[in-house]
């Protein structure tokens, strides 16, 4: 039996990127997913690229909306009667620039989506799970949030407010069969990274790409089913006894002087 059938996991920014991946990954051993993303579109492709059969919902939701956050748990109870996994995913990075030329609105936005979006996704998700007396949570956090990385106000800010919420609600619910961890994933190809070098170098992406990469340990990128597979493994009982935990995917590189 693979690790996941018959379980409920929903995903949020499982429109694209590391939720797409993890859909993938999570469906392939027999998850039933609910799938949440401000994108339409990108919900309609993470469905096509699942393995055929697979029972999924979609739910087209602003994270940082409580409305939002509130509606979309009720429609996967509603569908399905339960939360098994949560993979708490959806975020943004927000424009690059030194701290004083961020902007407060930039700041806003990006804290909006990144820190009280899993802040409500935790709010509403971990009242279902303790009624029902179990419940495994992944956050994504970022090497942004366990050390400094510049030109990254908000985003650094929101991540290391994810890795606090992780471990203060880790601490809360271990006590009724619940288990939070995190993941801090590093130079991760995906479209927030591909757009990240395109501000770094708008005339040459590629060549900030390269260049970027030549700080890590195993000089290249990592890839989004590379991040999937800790999810997984992290949302299942292989994990059974991992609780606070904020998992570096990242090549070395948050380790490097």
């Amino acid at each position: 039996m693979a690790r996941f059938t018959d379980r409920v996991v929903l995903i949020t920014g499982g429109g694209s990127g590391l939720g797409r991946a993890t859909a993938v990954r999570l469906a392939g051993e027999g998850a039933k997913l609910a799938l949440v993303d401000v994108s339409e579109a990108g919900l309609a492709d993470t469905v096509a690229a699942l393995p055929e059969g697979t029972e999924a919902l979609t739910v087209v939701a602003d994270v940082s909306k409580e409305e939002d956050v509130a509606g979309y748990v009720a429609a996967v109870v509603d569908r399905f009667g339960r939360i098994d996994g949560f993979f708490n995913n959806a975020g943004i990075e927000g424009k690059q620039n030194l701290t004083e030329d961020f902007t407060a609105a930039e700041f806003d936005k990006v804290v909006a989506i990144n820190l009280r979006g899993v802040f409500l996704g935790l709010e509403h998700v971990l009242a279902v799970m303790r009624e029902q007396g179990s419940g495994y949570v992944v956050n994504t956090a970022s090497v942004g949030g366990i050390r400094g990385v510049g030109n990254q106000s908000g985003y650094a800010a929101a991540k290391h407010g994810v890795v606090g919420l992780t471990r203060n609600s880790a601490v809360e619910y271990g006590q009724f069969g619940i288990r939070i961890n995190a993941i801090a994933p590093g130079a991760i190809w995906t479209p927030m990274v591909e757009n990240s070098m395109k501000q770094i170098d708008p005339e040459n992406p590629r060549k900030a790409a390269e260049e970027f990469i030549q700080i890590n340990p195993t000089k290249r990128y990592g890839e989004a089913p590379e991040i999937a597979s800790v999810v997984a493994f992290l949302l299942s009982e292989d994990a059974s006894y991992i609780n606070a935990a904020v998992v570096p995917i990242d090549g070395g590189q948050s380790a490097k002087y």
